[in-house]
C-alpha cells in the first residue's frame, strides 16, 4: 500500500472550518474514488497544523485516483474555493507501507 503522510498549515483560526469541511465533503468524496483517509488530525503542538493520511493499493491507482479528485467538478467548483485559501502550506511524504502496519 502506498501512504501520503500529509501536514498542512492552516491560516490562523481557521483550523476548526478546515477539519469540518475537509470531514463533511472532502473524505466522503475521497473515499467514494477509493482512497483510504486517516484523519485529520489536529496537531496538539500547533494550533494551525493538521495532520491527514491517504492510502492507495499502489502508484498507478494513486494517480488515478488522484486525477480523478484534482480535476473533477466536485474539487474545482466545490472543494478547492473553500480549502484551498485557508491553506498556508502543505507538505506531503509518500510512503510505501510494505509490511501493512497501517490498519484503515
Amino acid at each position: 500500500m502506498i501512504i501520503e503522510m500529509r501536514t498542512h498549515k492552516i491560516k490562523p483560526g481557521l483550523r476548526d472550518r478546515f477539519i469540518e469541511v475537509f470531514r463533511a465533503k472532502s473524505i466522503p468524496k475521497q473515499t467514494e474514488l477509493g482512497m483510504k483517509v486517516l484523519g485529520p488530525f489536529p496537531s496538539v503542538e500547533d494550533p494551525d497544523i493538521v495532520f491527514i493520511m491517504r492510502g492507495f493499493p499502489d502508484l498507478a491507482s494513486r494517480e488515478r485516483m488522484k486525477e480523478a479528485f484534482y480535476e473533477g467538478e466536485y474539487w474545482k467548483k466545490e472543494l478547492e474555493p473553500i480549502l484551498i485559501p485557508m491553506l498556508e502550506k502543505w507538505e506531503v511524504v509518500t510512503v510505501e507501507d510494505d509490511r501493512n502496519v497501517i490498519r484503515w
